[in-house]
C-alpha cells in the first residue's frame, strides 16, 4: 500500500528537496523518535521486567498489563508526530479505537485489550523501542560525525595553519546531501509504517468496503421488496376497507333516497322515520370511511411530521399507542426532513411491536440530537427475546436506516427489557 502523505526524498528534484525545509523535518523527526523510543525502552523495561518477575502475584499481572496500555497514549503521540513529516493539508489521523459505552475501569480495559488496534499500538512501541531505537541513534551518530567534520578541521586549521585539516571537511561536504536523503528516506519508511500500524483502516478498508457495498446492494433489495409489498397492503386496505364503506355508503343513501321520495307521495310517519334512520346510517358510514381514510394517509406521511417536526409526531404516535408511553426527546431544532421521516416510521413500528407482542406495561421514547448526530432509544419492560432476522419488521426498519447512513441495534434479552436505538449521523451545520 503507498503512503502518498508522507514526504519522500526519492520522488523529489534533489535541488529542491535539499533547498526546502523536509529535510530538516526528517532530522526533528529522527530525533525526537530517538528521544521517544528511549523512554519507550525505559518504561516497557520496567513494567515488563517487574511483571514478569512478580507475575506469581497480582501486581505483575497488573504491570504487564499495564505495558500494554502504555502503547495507547504513545501512539496518540506518534500520530501527532508524524505531522512532522507528512506533506501540509494532510488531515490528522483518527484514533482507531471504538467508544466504550459502558461506564467504568472494568469495562473501559475489556474493550481496550480486545481491540485489534491495542495490540498492533504495543507492537508498534516494541518496535520504536527497539530497531527504530537502534537506527535512530546510529543516524544521530552519523549526523553529529559530519557536523563535527564540518566544523572542527577548519578550526583546526585556522588555529595550527595546517591546511591538510580540511582534507576531511572537503570529503564531509558533497556526503552532506546524501547523508540527508539517507535521512529522509529512513524517516519516510518508519512513517510509512507507522501509519500501517496505528491508522490501520488505510489497509482494512477494502474488504469493508466490499462487504457495505454487498450489504448496500441487500438492504435496497429488502427495500424495494419491502416498498411493493407496502403497495399491495395499501391497495388491498382501500378495497377491502374504504371502499366497501363508500359502496355501503352509496347504497345506504340510495335507499334513503326512495324512502323520501316515498313519503312524498305517501305522507307515512314509518316512511320518514325510516329515511330518517337510512340518513343516520349513511352519515356514520361516512364516519367510519373517512376514519379509515385518515389512518391510511397518516400510515404513509403524518401531516404533523411535516409541520411540527419528530417529537410531536412521536408524542402523537405515544398517545395512540395502547401501551402507556413516556417521550423524552430533545431535538431544539428541526432535522433533515429524509431523516425526520426514518426517526418517526422507526418508532411508530417498535411502538406497533410493543403494542403487540412485547406483552410490556409500559414504554419509554428517549432522543436526542448530539454534535455527530441523532440518536433515539424505543425502551419496552416486555418480554424481550426479539431478534433483527431477514423478512421481519425490524429487518425493514433496519433498512430504512441505512438508507440515511444509519444504523439499527436491538437489544432483547429473554425476559427483557428490550431497546431498540436508531443512530443517525447529522451533524450540526456551521
Amino acid at each position: 500500500m503507498s503512503t502518498p502523505h508522507v514526504r519522500r526524498p526519492t520522488t523529489q528534484p534533489p535541488l529542491s528537496y535539499l533547498s526546502s525545509a523536509a529535510p530538516w523535518r526528517a532530522l526533528l523527526y529522527l530525533l525526537s523518535g530517538a528521544g521517544l523510543g528511549a523512554v519507550t525502552l525505559l518504561v516497557l523495561g520496567v513494567l515488563i521486567g517487574l511483571g514478569l518477575l512478580l507475575s506469581v502475584i497480582g501486581v505483575g499481572v497488573a504491570m504487564l498489563v499495564g505495558s500494554v496500555l502504555f502503547s495507547l497514549p504513545l501512539a496518540e503521540i506518534e500520530r501527532r508526530r508524524l505531522r512532522l513529516i507528512e506533506e501540509p493539508g494532510t488531515p490528522a489521523i483518527p484514533s482507531p479505537h471504538v467508544p466504550v459505552e459502558e461506564p467504568g475501569l472494568q469495562s473501559w480495559l475489556t474493550v481496550r485489550l480486545r481491540e485489534p488496534s491495542t495490540w498492533r499500538e504495543f507492537g508498534y512501541a516494541v518496535l520504536l523501542a527497539t530497531l527504530f531505537l537502534l537506527i535512530d541513534l546510529a543516524l544521530l551518530m552519523l549526523a553529529v560525525l559530519l557536523a563535527a567534520t564540518l566544523v572542527v578541521p577548519p578550526w583546526a586549521a585556522y588555529r595550527s595553519g595546517q591546511p591538510e585539516a580540511l582534507i576531511l571537511t572537503a570529503i564531509a561536504v558533497p556526503a552532506v546531501p546524501v547523508a540527508l536523503y539517507g535521512f529522509g528516506a529512513v524517516a519516510a519508511l518508519q512513517a510509512r509504517l507507522a501509519r500501517l500500524l496505528l491508522h490501520p483502516a488505510a489497509r482494512e478498508d477494502e474488504p469493508d468496503r466490499d462487504a457495505r457495498v454487498v450489504e448496500l446492494t441487500r438492504s435496497r433489495a429488502r427495500l424495494a421488496d419491502a416498498f411493493e409489498t407496502e403497495r399491495h397492503r395499501i391497495q388491498r386496505d382501500l378495497h377491502d376497507g374504504a371502499q366497501q364503506r363508500l359502496v355501503a355508503l352509496v347504497m345506504t343513501l340510495g335507499l334513503a333516497e326512495l324512502e323520501l321520495k316515498g313519503t312524498g307521495q305517501q305522507e307515512s310517519p314509518q316512511a320518514v322515520r325510516r329515511g330518517a334512520e337510512l340518513v343516520s346510517r349513511a352519515r356514520g358510514e361516512a364516519k367510519d370511511a373517512l376514519t379509515e381514510l385518515r389512518d391510511l394517509v397518516h400510515g404513509i406521511y403524518p401531516q404533523v411530521l411535516t409541520d411540527r417536526g419528530l417529537a410531536a409526531a412521536v408524542s402523537e404516535a405515544a398517545v395512540r399507542c395502547p401501551v402507556p408511553v413516556r417521550v423524552e426527546l430533545e431535538l431544539p431544532e428541526r432535522l433533515p426532513r429524509q431523516i425526520e421521516a426514518a426517526a418517526y416510521f422507526v418508532v411508530s413500528e417498535a411502538l406497533t411491536n410493543v403494542a403487540k407482542h412485547s406483552g410490556a406495561r409500559n414504554a419509554v421514547v428517549r432522543g436526542r440530537r448530539s454534535e455527530a448526530g441523532l440518536e433515539v432509544t424505543v425502551r419496552d419492560d416486555g418480554v424481550g427475546g426479539a431478534a433483527l432476522k431477514a423478512g421481519s419488521g425490524l429487518q425493514g426498519l433496519a433498512d430504512r436506516a441505512e438508507v440515511v447512513g444509519g444504523r439499527l441495534a436491538l437489544s432483547s434479552p429473554p425476559g427483557g427489557p428490550t431497546a431498540l436505538t436508531l443512530e443517525v449521523p447529522c451533524p450540526r451545520s456551521a
